[in-house]
Parts: structure tokens; sequence; C-alpha cells
């Protein structure tokens, strides 16, 4: 065979290739489809439970009022690992000094020079029935702020209900599927796409506590009523969408 010859053969076998492949792309691009969502929610008790707390001193001094902080801080560490808690769950989140002109109202006298030291730390235990216990006890040894409390999922028990939430989300986009399908008078033959909405871990805020901190601290036969914390469900939701094919 000549070269020409085999040059036409390979030109002639290209554009039979490239034919197919249009025809191919045509053929998807003509399936008959039905794009569902779907839904799913799985509700239940929180495992973890953060508290952040802080200790605020202020003086004319600075190094008296970053003293007096440690000196408070410490006993505040001290009375959570008193009642169970690990250095694990306790982590320092926030350290702060600043300084300001006092007022007329200040009991450092009016327009001195004011040092205020802020120490804040996050407890993050799976010991959530012990929140109120450990709100009480940090403010009983000298913590004056609970900026927040927080209820939410460990990572384990997150991925375990999205797992649940996906199902029934599946199952929601299934089910409509097959009712269009059934009121168009076609038949769902199979799934051509699927897309998986992102995730997130549910987390319950209350920023209500800082109150009794400082009413606690102003009083200290408040401290003998126990802060009651009801910690709540939340709920982890998962969402698909999917593409099904119908004859």
């Amino acid at each position: 065979m000549s070269i020409k010859k085999i040059i036409l053969v390979s030109v002639m076998l290209v554009l039979i290739a490239a034919i197919a492949g249009t025809a191919s792309a045509a053929d998807s691009s003509e399936d008959k489809t039905i794009s569902v969502s779907g839904t799913g929610k799985v509700t239940s008790a929180p495992d973890t439970v953060i508290i952040s707390i802080a200790v605020e001193t202020e003086n004319t001094d600075a190094y008296q009022a970053q003293q007096q902080n440690a000196e408070k801080m410490n006993a505040v560490v001290n009375s959570l690992k008193a009642i169970g808690l690990t250095d694990d769950e306790i982590e320092t989140s926030g350290y702060n000094i600043y300084s300001y002109t006092s007022g007329d109202d200040s009991v450092f006298g009016s327009k001195k020079k004011i040092y205020k030291v802020t120490n804040t730390i996050k407890v993050t235990s799976s010991k959530v029935d012990m929140a109120g216990e450990i709100i009480d006890n940090a403010v009983s040894a000298g913590a004056n702020n609970i900026n927040y409390i927080s209820f939410t999922l460990s990572d384990e028990k997150s991925n375990q209900l999205r797992s649940q939430a996906l199902d029934a989300a599946v199952s929601q986009a299934a089910s409509d599927a097959k009712s269009v399908a059934s009121a168009l008078g076609v038949t769902v033959m199979g799934v051509k796409s699927v897309n998986v909405g992102a995730s997130y871990t549910p987390v319950r805020y209350d920023s209500g506590y800082n109150e009794i901190a400082m009413y606690k601290t102003a009083d200290a036969a408040g401290s003998a009523v126990p802060t009651a914390v009801q910690p709540g469900d939340v709920d982890v939701t998962a969402s698909v969408s999917i593409v099904y094919l119908i004859h």
C-alpha cells in the first residue's frame, strides 16, 4: 500500500471516530431526565459543651492588675480540675491588657490611668450534664465573666447523624422522582448524577449567663443556688440533588 493510501485511510479512521464521538455526545444530551432535591433531618441531644470563662481585674498598677488576675485564674482552673475536668478540656483562648482613664464614678478616683487585664479560657467537654456546675465553680473561684455557653456534637457523632440525614434526603428525593414520573406516565430508569450539599456541625449558643456570673460575684450567698442549664436538641441536616433518567 502506498504512503498516500495509508495517510488517506488514517484520516478516514480519525473522521469516523470523531463522528462516533459526536453521535454519542448527542445521544447523551438527549437523555430524558427528572431533577429533584431532597432534605433529611436528624434531631439529637448534644454530646459536647463549650463554655467561655473570663477573669477581669483592674488596678492603677499594671503589674498588680496582672498578678491579681493570675491568682484568680489559677484558682478558677484548679476549681474546674477539682470537679473532674482535665488539662485537655481547658485551654487559654484569650489574654489582653489595656489601659484607660477613669471617670468620676470610678472606685480608683477620677482621671486615673487604670490597667485592665482580661484572661479567657475555653472549656470543651463531653460532660454536658455538668455545664451548670462548671459555671458555678468557676464563678465561685473568681471568674466574673461567662462570655457564652454552647452545645454541639463531636465529630464522630456529627458524621454518624449526617449519614442518617443523607439517607433520609435520598429517600425523599427518590420518592419525589417516582411521584413525578407516575404523574407524567413515565418510568424512572436510573440515576444520571448526584450532588451532595455542604455539611456543618450545628451549634446552639447562649450568651445569657454573664448576668449570672456578675450576680454571684457580687453576692456570695447567691452561689448556693445551682445554675440551671438546659442544653436543648440540635438538628443535623443534609441535602442532595439527583438527576434521574426516565423512559
